[in-house]
């Protein structure tokens, strides 16, 4: 009876013993290298810019509002850059991301072929930050400042998603800033949701 009862706890502790070790293994990963730069301040800084702008009445104050912006989002632009090209060295055997849609420890490793490569995923979102940024695709104002702040949060969902799970990412998205993952993913870039789905399988 003793048995019955001890050996399915002690398989459920072990497992959650497990993912808590894998998981935070990769948020010390990610961690240092993003603790070399200031994007997460410079996305807060860009994302209330943001609402500033778009609540402005004055036409000419709301001009110099999306000029500064303008300035903060190259900065956002390059310091990702930066940050992609540095954690593009990191071994490969660190970055692989597991596609199953729940936590499970070490499932990069137990399920190779779920599995896609953060390295690439962060080029992905760099490219897509940095195209937004520099207005390529000459959308107005208002509509770059809708693409980026996608760009962004699906940046942040992937980032999430490599340190804990699919679920968890998507969770949070739609906790923290009441948006649907999908639509998120439906307001990035063509280019960014075209390489996005394909890397990632979705």
């Amino acid at each position: 009876m003793d048995l019955i009862v001890f050996f399915p706890l002690a398989l459920v502790l072990g497992f959650q013993f497990l993912k808590v070790q894998d998981q935070r293994r990769r948020i010390v990963l990610l961690g240092r290298y993003l603790s070399q730069y200031e994007i997460e301040k410079l996305m807060e800084n860009v994302t209330a810019g943001y609402m500033r702008a778009l609540d402005e009445k004055d036409e000419e104050r709301r001009a110099q509002v999306w000029s500064l912006l303008a300035t903060a989002e190259q900065e956002l632009a390059t310091q990702f850059g930066r940050f992609t090209e540095d954690f593009s060295r990191v071994w490969n055997g660190q970055t692989q991301v597991s596609t199953l849609d729940f936590a499970f420890p070490y499932a990069d490793r137990i399920f190779p072929r779920r599995t896609f490569d953060m390295r690439h995923l962060l080029a992905i979102h760099a490219e897509g930050i940095a195209a937004t940024a520099a207005n390529r695709a000459q959308r107005s104002s208002r509509d770059k400042a809708h693409t980026m702040t996608a760009e962004l949060l699906l940046m942040q969902h992937s980032c999430h998603w490599f340190c804990r799970s699919r679920a968890v990412a998507t969770a949070r998205v739609l906790a923290r800033h009441q948006t649907h993952y999908a639509q998120v993913v439906e307001s990035v870039s063509p280019q960014t949701r075209a390489a996005y789905l394909k890397l990632t399988g979705r």
